[in-house]
This record gives structure tokens, C-alpha cells and sequence, in this order.
């Protein structure tokens, strides 16, 4: 990687890039683990978090959710994958070797909704402190447009350390609270934290792509019409 071109100089603008890959290898310099070792450890084990994985047992692979793409613009179809036919490949089938820092992990909504809830905590979890409350904070500021840096993702956003960070309500044109922090899935999946409402909120779905399909926006409207005190 660090023999590749910079897409721009630090600090000059927002790039959605390798970032988290490199520090999973980082993760694994620092502490002579494999990153899967290392995270089932740290955060996996403590947070109870029983069905996550990079890849799935064998005694687990009938319970994962088939992918699906639209066909046709209505109906319904598996999703391939390239040189594996159909279904989920390399998930169940794959040489298990590659542990990505950036993406890859399989997990079920309650799993999920645990670290979530880990993070609205300030990193605590059962009795368990697994990040310190500061690390949390800045990990859910915004690092970007706060400095003048051009992000090009959703308007009245910015982006923190692994999230995009609520700044403006009514630029954002949604439902929500300023400190809201996010992000999703390349199936259709979205996620949220609202540390003003006490809120956190997991969906997943099985859909690429996912053009054309407003159940996000309903969603957010749906559950924050809910609320009523």
C-alpha cells in the first residue's frame, strides 16, 4: 500500500479508502495476534457477541441469510457470486486466511445491536469497560467538515473514526439529533446510534444493489414519529 500513489495529501480532503484495513494489520503488529484472535479476545468474547465471525462454522452455515438482486426491477433473484455460482462462496467455502480491518465480518442483529449498545454506553457493556468513554467520544466527533475538509457524503453529515456523524438536523433534511452516528452495509444494511434519544437501531437486509429502494428514509421516520416523550 505504501508504494501505491496518495489519492490526495492528508488532510486535504475526506477519502473513503484503506484506512481500516491498514490498521487491522497495525492491530496485528502491535499485538503478534491474527486480527480475528485479537478481536474475538478484546471485544467479541466480553460483549457476548456469540454469532460473529469472519467466517462461519460449519455447523453455522445453514443459518446464514441469502443475498438477493432485483431482476427485472421487481422481482426477486439470488445474488451470485463471481466463480462460485450462487449463494455466500468464500464465507463458508473460502480459505479462511484473510481477516480484513475493513470489512468482512458476519453477524446477526442482536450481535451487532450489543456493540452498538457497547458504544452508547461510553464503552461499557455488562460491568465490562472494553473502550475508555474518551476514546468513544472521539471516535463519534466529527474529524471532517469540523476542519474544512470537503466530505462527500450525506448533506449535514461528517465523518468521525468509523462513522458518519449527525452535525445538522434540518440540512440533513431526516428525522434525528445532532451527535447521531452511523453507517451501513454494502447488502442494504444501516445502522444508528442517537445518544440524545437513547437510541440504537439495526436493520439488515439481503439486497444488491439497493437503487431505487427508500425503506432507509422510512424507517427513520417511522421509528422517530414513534417517539412521544
Amino acid at each position: 500500500m505504501a508504494t501505491l500513489p496518495m489519492d490526495a495529501q492528508p488532510g486535504e480532503r475526506f477519502v473513503y479508502g484503506y484506512n481500516t484495513d491498514i490498521l487491522g494489520v497495525i492491530v496485528e503488529r502491535v499485538s503478534g495476534q491474527s486480527l480475528d484472535q485479537f478481536i474475538k479476545e478484546r471485544i467479541l468474547d466480553p460483549l457476548e457477541m456469540k454469532d460473529t465471525y469472519f467466517y462461519l462454522p460449519k455447523n453455522k452455515s445453514d443459518r446464514l441469510a441469502t443475498s438477493y438482486m432485483a431482476h427485472s426491477g421487481k422481482a426477486l433473484e439470488r445474488a451470485p457470486n463471481p466463480g462460485l455460482g450462487v449463494g455466500q462462496g468464500h464465507y463458508i467455502k473460502g480459505p479462511r486466511k484473510s481477516f480484513s480491518g475493513g470489512a468482512g465480518l458476519l453477524s446477526t442483529s442482536l450481535d451487532y445491536a450489543k456493540f452498538l449498545q457497547m458504544m452508547l454506553n461510553g464503552g461499557a457493556y455488562n460491568g465490562k469497560q472494553i473502550l475508555s468513554r474518551k476514546t468513544v467520544e472521539l471516535m463519534t466527533s466529527d474529524h471532517v467538515v469540523s476542519r474544512d475538509i470537503p466530505y462527500s457524503g450525506r448533506n449535514g453529515s461528517g465523518f468521525g473514526l468509523g462513522f458518519s456523524i449527525t452535525k445538522d438536523v434540518g440540512q440533513r433534511g431526516e428525522p434525528g439529533s445532532v451527535g447521531t452516528y452511523e453507517w451501513g452495509g454494502a447488502y442494504g444494511s444501516t445502522y444508528w446510534v442517537d445518544p440524545v434519544e437513547e437510541l440504537v437501531v439495526v436493520y439488515f437486509k439481503q439486497l444488491i444493489p439497493t437503487n431505487g429502494v427508500d425503506d432507509h428514509a422510512k424507517l427513520r421516520n417511522l421509528v422517530y414519529q414513534a417517539i412521544v416523550e
